[in-house]
């Protein structure tokens, strides 16, 4: 009895407790005990400051002590970096990006290994990515912090040479004063796009992009250069451009990583490139573009992690989530989420789905292509080539026997009855259109063919959303209004009262936009007894969006400004997207 009391004790104190390998190896080691190890844990979440420094500053151990512990477990040695003389071309292998990121050191280099020196514990998953960007087998040695810091700093502290030395190689590449453009030989395509320049300057522009949050990549290729830019939280970003000569060997390892075929530039091409970055699968939609002076190519970036698939974190204001909370809960109906491409749709969509994920209930998704993997949700990816249309599969999915069902987007009459006669026989059909507001997505199904009886009869909700940069906490200035600013948004004095509105500066967090994250404005149309009749009496959409204010719809321009008058953005953003 007293052994089972004394393992409900060590259960009730902490029964899920889990801690990362750097404490599970101090404790292991006698270092620390399980006490310690909770409130360093706890030091970790409150101040941000790794486990390993917490230790050392703690005096819970030394410096010699924590490498001595990492070198038995990782199975590498101890170097003393002051001993060790780097040549450039060993530098040269590792990009400064990454090596700032990661804080490592190549010490050692050869043609499929590179030996990096770092101060802490590498994790798996971060080996693999370094090997992915390194494009070699990785292999690691230990040494002190304050010697890796200096040799970063000193190798690696102008990222713009940095940058020009990669160019450097690449060019190095390509022999011959011709353009590559011309080059019609599969075999030297291949050759040029697998060469390491190549594909290390590839893998780096793939992870860095995923790494800063981008949700596009551009390859574009003009008369007279070649350009790479990023798209981070809706606005595009340069990066230094490579020669215009290497445009085709770029795109062409982009293409062999998607499975394409690089001889055929006449034609646009559809593709995608599994990552796995941060320990977490990432999925890349290619697409190839034939253009006047060579393949235009743009990757989306789909992260497949559902962790931020919550509905509560999307932010949504409280009283449109207590009303959608109580709509996705109907036994029928249809509600739609409307907004132009890369506004979240699928996100909030998804966020729903999650909520209603329960083992009762019966989920079919039509997507194209699926974005998120969700367990307990049957999803199908649309293939109009071989006549796996929205409708097809919308048919298909009511010989199913599902609860709910997810139409990535109505395009055309024949889903929009389908999924209208769903509804109608008992299921909740979610789904997206591309409209400027939430009344518009009435009128819309009506000029698809749609009878407006049904859409009356069926359409529980329209939420319709956009996403505004937010404005950089760092940089965050505040200024009062002047009466053009607020006439362009229809406030008066009266209205904003004392409080201030607010600017980013801009600052090299924010890479001196003053814009630094995405957040959602909404509108949300609920579908009750007036607005059924007005949709049956044909009512055009500024009616109906008349008619919903007076029942306590908020626009999207009046979410907008609430977001202005909190500080989360600006009035140019609001003005831009509402």
């Amino acid at each position: 009895m007293d052994e089972i009391s004394d393992i409900a004790g060590q259960e009730e104190k902490n029964p899920e407790q889990r801690f990362d390998t750097i404490l599970e190896l101090a404790i292991d080691g006698g270092v620390i005990d399980h006490d310690q190890a909770v409130y360093i844990l706890e030091e970790h979440d409150r101040t941000g400051k790794s486990t390993r420094d917490i230790l050392i500053d703690g005096e819970y151990a030394t410096e010699d002590t924590l490498l001595e512990m990492f070198a038995s477990y990782m199975g590498c040695d101890i170097v003393d970096l002051a001993d060790i003389e780097i040549p450039q071309e060993i530098r040269s292998a590792v990009p400064a990006a990454v090596a700032r990121s990661h804080w490592v050191i190549p010490v050692d280099s050869t043609s499929n290994t590179i030996t990096l020196a770092t101060y802490t514990l590498v994790e798996p998953t971060v080996a693999d990515e370094l090997a992915f960007v390194l494009t070699k087998d990785v292999t690691f040695v230990l040494a002190k912090k304050a010697d890796i810091e200096a040799r970063v700093s000193e190798y690696y502290g102008d990222e713009s040479a940095t940058v020009a030395d990669m160019l450097a190689n690449l060019e190095d590449i390509v022999t011959s004063d011709s353009d590559v453009a011309d080059v019609i030989d599969e075999k030297d395509l291949e050759a040029q796009a697998g060469s390491e320049p190549v594909r290390r300057f590839v893998n780096l522009v793939l992870y860095q992009a995923v790494k800063d949050r981008a949700s596009d990549i551009h390859f574009e290729p003009f008369e007279k250069e070649f350009r790479i830019r990023y798209r981070v939280d809706g606005a595009l970003y340069e990066m230094q451009p490579p020669p215009k000569r290497l445009a085709v060997p770029i795109i062409s390892r982009v293409k062999v990583l998607a499975n394409l075929n690089i001889a055929e530039r006449r034609i646009p091409q559809d593709g995608r490139i599994p990552l796995t970055v941060a320990g977490h699968q990432v999925d890349l939609r290619v697409s190839c573009l034939p253009t006047q002076f060579g393949e235009s190519v743009v990757l989306r970036v789909l992260d497949r992690n559902v962790v931020a698939l919550d509905i509560d974190n999307i932010g949504l204001p409280d009283d449109i989530l207590d009303d959608l909370l109580i709509d996705i809960e109907k036994p029928n109906g249809i509600i739609i989420v409307t907004g132009p491409t890369g506004s979240g749709k699928t996100t909030t969509l998804y966020s729903c789905l999650k909520k209603i994920n329960l083992p009762d209930t019966k989920l079919l998704t039509a997507e194209e292509p699926v974005e998120y993997d969700m367990d307990g949700i049957i999803q199908v990816p649309i293939n109009p080539q071989v006549g796996n249309t929205f409708a097809a599969v919308l048919r298909a999915f009511l010989r199913q026997d599902p609860d709910v069902m997810m139409v990535g987007e109505i395009r055309d009459f024949e889903t929009a009855e389908i999924a209208i006669q769903a509804a109608l026989t008992g299921h909740l059909v979610f789904s997206t259109l591309h409209t400027n507001d939430a009344a518009g997505a009435v009128t819309r199904l009506v000029d698809m063919g749609v009878a407006p009886y049904l859409v009356a009869s069926t359409l529980e909700a329209v939420l319709a959303q956009r996403l505004v940069r937010t404005s950089c906490k760092e940089c965050k200035t505040s200024y009062e209004p002047d009466d053009e600013v607020l006439q362009r948004l229809d406030l008066t004095r009266d209205q904003v009262g004392n409080r201030p509105f607010y600017y980013g500066r801009g600052c090299t967090v924010c890479n001196n936009t003053g814009y630094k994250g995405r957040k959602g404005i909404f509108e949300y149309l609920r579908v009750g007894g007036q607005i059924r009749d007005m949709i049956n009496e044909r009512k055009p959409t500024l009616i109906i969006r008349e008619r919903a204010r007076e029942l306590g719809m908020r626009t999207m321009r009046e979410d907008g400004i609430r977001n202005i008058l909190d500080g989360y953005t600006t009035v140019d953003e609001v003005l831009r997207y509402t």
